[in-house]
């Protein structure tokens, strides 16, 4: 397995495309082996001629390539995906929820940016910053490339890629069909977005189709501890040498900023998922007018499903006084998970 990195726009640091081509890194790929992509990146210019440098580093054409993974639908996984399938006729893997967005089909990017506008108004963002992130998210239309095919898969589908066997492990939650590639046999998966070394994955405004979403992204949180892989390679940075304690820690993270929605709606009352966003972030821009309130959204939804919170209109309150926030969250210490990590001699 090889890693090319590829810069984008406003993300969370370099995409990586993994490339499976049964070369260990020192030329010794086997003949008749394919070449195997694990997501892409943006479609812009300067990022599709880094995907070609990168192969090329590797002795490859774009044409050379046979199957493309596809973690999830969002731009900067899948933006390359009909270039790549243009110029070489690849066959493209994505989940069954995603599979019409990243192929471009009409009616489902229509309904996607219906329900964003119906959740900006849902979550009482204000007119003018409506408005700067309609025309932000119009102007990176570019992003996401031309039409192109997909062939959908459903979770616990099994693929042979070069003499070993990739799980698609759906694990929703950042988007609806985020899926990880499991390598059971060598211990590690290709997980996308789902956890990240060093960001926690936006849950809430990435992906508005995801119904409770912050309980959704929680179950998958839970089956990365539970698969306990040895090492997960991400979307974006390094190698995350202890995943399950990486989860155990995002799952501590939103515990306690669940506490911190629960002090705002304390000390200030019923709020929108626009007034709590501004008391957790401040002022937002761009994309961040999508990820704040939808980040707060997926909180005040977690507390109003546990019934600690009462939504009226877009206002939300709290309907229990002095909550117990960790009740409404898994007990899961990423201490001792990295306790174990450590005996197995893996990295954290």
């Amino acid at each position: 397995m090889n890693r090319i990195r590829l810069h984008n726009t406003d993300f969370e640091g370099l995409n990586n495309v993994y490339l499976l081509d049964g070369d260990d890194g020192s030329g010794g790929a086997a003949a008749g082996d394919e070449v195997v992509l694990v997501d892409l990146g943006v479609s812009i210019p300067d990022v599709r001629a880094e995907l070609v440098d990168g192969l090329a580093a590797h002795g490859h054409d774009v044409s050379d390539v046979d199957r493309v993974f596809l973690t999830h639908w969002h731009a900067d996984h899948a933006g390359l995906a009909s270039f790549v399938q243009a110029e070489s006729g690849a066959t493209l893997h994505a989940h069954e929820a995603d599979a019409e967005l990243i192929a471009g089909g009409e009616a489902a990017l229509r309904e996607e940016r219906r329900r964003q506008r119906d959740r900006f108004v849902d979550w009482g963002i204000p007119e003018e910053p409506r408005q700067e992130l309609d025309s932000f998210l119009a102007g990176h239309n570019d992003l996401v490339g031309d039409p192109c095919d997909v062939e959908p898969f459903s979770d616990g589908d099994t693929f042979d890629v070069n003499g070993r066997t990739l799980e698609a492990v759906h694990l929703p939650g950042h988007a609806a069909g985020l899926s990880a590639f499991a390598d059971e046999a060598a211990g590690e998966a290709f997980v996308g977005d789902v956890i990240l070394p060093e960001y926690t994955p936006n849950v809430g405004g990435a992906d508005v189709r995801v119904d409770a979403p912050l309980s959704t992204y929680v179950d998958s949180l839970l089956a990365v501890v539970e698969r306990d892989w040895d090492v997960a390679w991400p979307g974006h940075r390094d190698r995350i040498g202890d995943p399950a304690g990486r989860a155990a820690e995002i799952l501590d993270h939103h515990r306690e900023r669940t506490r911190r929605v629960v002090d705002v709606l304390d000390r200030h009352g019923p709020a929108t998922p626009w007034e709590v966003s501004d008391r957790l972030f401040g002022a937002l821009e761009t994309i961040h007018i999508l990820h704040g309130p939808g980040e707060a959204y997926a909180h005040l939804d977690h507390l109003e499903s546990h019934g600690v919170a009462d939504r009226t209109g877009s206002d939300y309150e709290l309907s229990v006084d002095d909550p117990d926030v960790d009740a409404l969250f898994p007990d899961v210490d990423a201490d001792d998970d990295a306790d174990a990590a450590a005996d197995r001699g893996v990295e954290h």
